[in-house]
């Protein structure tokens, strides 16, 4: 068993600290004194923390669209990372429709002109990645390529660490500054993942 287990680390997890780890790490130390004495405010729509989120995300759009290797999964990656990023800003209403004088508050899409369209066209395009993905068949490649792939375990320990600890503070504590810290925890460890496997020959998901 002792063997058996050895040998599953050895063909396919890769224990080595990238430099997205240890930015994981960095963002889970400083995480103690942010949430004991970071204001709530820098964790409001376009605060520090959301405007590090959207960065993050659009540095794993790049790597994507710069992928050394399987573009056209890394292309799929691409529309996956889009609708994360339009979830972040809300379509844009966070962006452009505050409502003057009342910190953190935005106008509904009803309350906005052709803001009804929102939803709809939104969906379309989740309704797109999702045929695009069944289009080029890639989950015939997924399955493929996991039963050869090496994971970068503590990019994968740290993106698992982020979903957990956001849904816990977003259902249990409702902490909005632990809730955005567990998120840029989240996007960066996935960010670095997707770098390695993008950008990386030892993670080369092969066409």
């Amino acid at each position: 068993m002792m063997l058996k287990f050895k040998n599953f680390i050895k063909k396919h997890l890769n224990l080595q600290m990238f430099p997205a780890s240890w930015i994981c790490l960095l963002i889970i130390i400083i995480s103690v004194p942010c949430i004991l004495y970071l204001p709530e405010k820098y964790a409001y729509e376009n605060s520090i923390l959301e405007n590090l989120q959207l960065l993050v995300i659009g540095f794993g759009i790049y790597f994507a669209l710069r992928a050394k290797y399987n573009k056209t999964f890394f292309k799929f990656v691409t529309l996956i990372l889009g609708i994360l990023f339009l979830r972040e800003i809300n379509c844009g209403r966070t962006l452009f429709f505050p409502v003057p004088d009342r910190p953190n508050c935005f106008y509904s899409w009803k309350e906005i002109k052709y803001g009804w369209l929102a939803h709809p066209l939104y969906g379309i395009y989740i309704a797109w990645t999702g045929i695009y993905f069944f289009w080029k068949k890639l989950y015939i490649n997924l399955f493929t390529y996991v039963k050869q792939l090496k994971f970068p375990a503590w990019n994968c320990l740290f993106l698992l660490i982020g979903m957990i600890i956001g849904w816990i503070s977003e259902h249990k504590f409702e902490n909005i500054v632990l809730e955005e810290i567990a998120e840029l925890l989240f996007y960066t460890a996935l960010v670095g993942i997707i770098y390695l496997y993008s950008q990386k020959q030892d993670f080369n998901l092969k066409e």
